[in-house]
């Protein structure tokens, strides 16, 4: 075993057994925070994307329902705008099926409005999701597969291998480098990480005034390991017209092959 393996396991071991003893919360169920308090510009529908109709269901609602259909998944923190929280409340009271449920108002940034999710979040909840409102054809496979690797290891995210050539340049708009493709890969959600953990490292951002991309770039700042579990390429986050286009021929495809 190589020596950066070995110290990847010997850590997340650690931690895992703490959690496993009750040194560090609980240790129950999985808790999943949905930051949505984005203002869809891009969208260019006048609401929050999340609210638009998605062949028949709102895609904060299929969202939901994803993550409530499997058991180890117990609660549901909805983060969306302060002026949306009264609006976003009656939607999912109005809803069956879902686990329990908080809402509750974002920040300015993305890693703002994730921090005020974790203040909600149940003391028996051990390891915590986080996933963009706005992928909701993300699989149960793929759901899975990141909560058991992050009990596993320190923390894991879903991804894809990029299908792309990826060019770094500069502000100037010259090419500088391109890196080995066969390394690269487009991050998505959900991201999932020891409830502690994950509390800690936005502790740290907080205090060293550091603004991550994803939540997975705030816990490597702890340097700590965080694995890669492979996604779909459905699972794309909705922004634009043309991604609730491809949405709908998504779920019309699965709809006519009975899925």
């Amino acid at each position: 075993m190589q020596e950066g393996n070995f110290l990847y396991t010997e850590k997340c071991s650690m931690i895992i057994g703490l959690l496993d003893r009750g040194c560090i919360g609980g240790v129950s169920m999985v808790a999943v925070i949905f930051p949505a308090a984005g203002k869809g510009k891009r969208m260019g529908a006048g609401q929050n994307k999340v609210f638009l109709d998605l062949l028949g269901t709102s895609i904060l609602i299929r969202s939901l329902l994803k993550f409530s259909c499997l058991a180890e998944v117990g609660f549901l923190i909805v983060v969306v705008g302060k002026e949306e929280v009264a609006e976003t409340e009656r939607l999912l009271s109005r809803k069956k099926g879902l686990k329990p449920w908080r809402v509750v108002a974002g920040g300015t940034e993305r890693q703002y409005s994730i921090a005020n999710g974790l203040a909600l979040l149940p003391k028996d909840a051990d390891i915590v999701l986080v996933h963009d409102a706005a992928r909701p054809l993300v699989t149960a496979e793929t759901i899975k597969a990141v909560i058991d690797k992050a009990r596993e290891a320190c923390g894991a995210i879903a991804a894809v291998p990029s299908k792309n050539t990826i060019k770094v340049v500069s502000t100037g708009g010259m090419v500088e480098e391109t890196p080995a493709r066969k390394n690269l890969w487009v991050v998505q959600t959900p991201q999932g990480f020891p409830r502690e953990m994950l509390i800690k490292a936005y502790r740290k951002a907080a205090e060293d005034d550091f603004l991550g991309t994803d939540d997975a770039s705030l816990v490597e700042r702890l340097g700590v390991p965080v694995a890669v579990v492979m996604s779909t390429y459905e699972n794309i986050k909705i922004t634009t017209p043309g991604d609730m286009l491809l949405a709908k021929a998504v779920l019309c495809e699965a709809d006519a092959r009975g899925f």
